[in-house]
């Protein structure tokens, strides 16, 4: 059985909100592998809000002071929906080319520290869009947008040999997922939404092999 200290590292997505019982897909996800008798210990470094140019500056710190030399640790990513979100009156949070080199920066030094895998980011209910603030501000996601993050990030990640799962065409021909975000505001989800993600990665191989190493 493993033992893995693991830093989740991304946005709101990774930090679960939306889900009432706080878990996300990662805290869903090791439940499931310390019931199989893993001994996982869960950093789950989300921050809502947060861009791939919000993550760049502070990742690595972070997880240096849970990751020390002497422990079995693992990196995973989830980063990049935020990116895509049109601000009202602003525009586009962080252009496609600075998000990918963003991503790049990010995955090549984390691939050469720790053992890393990135998660794409998520499909958002369009007609549900923008997401409001409290203050007014308002962000505009679109599935477009998204898609192309996905497909050319995923070549990024390719390129320097970092498994990517692609979540967002499974979750996008989901009802189940649609019906989730739909029961949350349109961009996150509910429990069951988070479910289905942690269910996703549970069943990947490269993170199987993390566990059967």
């Amino acid at each position: 059985m493993a033992t893995l200290r693991i830093c989740f590292v991304g946005d709101s997505i990774t930090v679960g909100s939306g889900d009432p019982n706080f878990l996300g897909w990662p805290g869903r996800l090791s439940v499931a592998e310390t019931e199989r008798g893993h001994d996982v210990t869960l950093y789950n470094m989300g921050v809502r809000g947060d861009t791939s140019e919000m993550v760049r500056p502070r990742w690595r710190s972070e997880c240096d002071v849970r990751l020390p030399d002497h422990v079995n640790g693992r990196l995973v990513l989830s980063f990049g929906l935020n990116d895509t979100a049109e601000e009202s009156g602003v525009g586009i949070r962080v252009p496609l080319t600075q998000s990918l080199a963003n991503a790049r920066a990010i995955v090549d030094e984390a691939r050469g520290w720790l053992p890393t895998v990135m998660i794409g980011p998520i499909p958002i209910i369009d007609d549900m869009q923008p997401y409001i603030f409290p203050n007014g501000i308002a962000y505009h996601y679109s599935n477009a947008r998204v898609a192309e993050l996905n497909t050319r990030t995923a070549d990024l990640c390719s390129e320097l040999g970092v498994p990517y799962l692609n979540v967002f065409d499974t979750l996008e021909a989901n009802p189940a997922w649609a019906q989730s975000q739909r029961n949350c505001d349109g961009v996150h989800a509910t429990g069951e939404g988070y479910q289905l993600i942690a269910d996703m990665i549970a069943n990947w191989q490269p993170w199987r092999d993390w566990l059967e190493e």
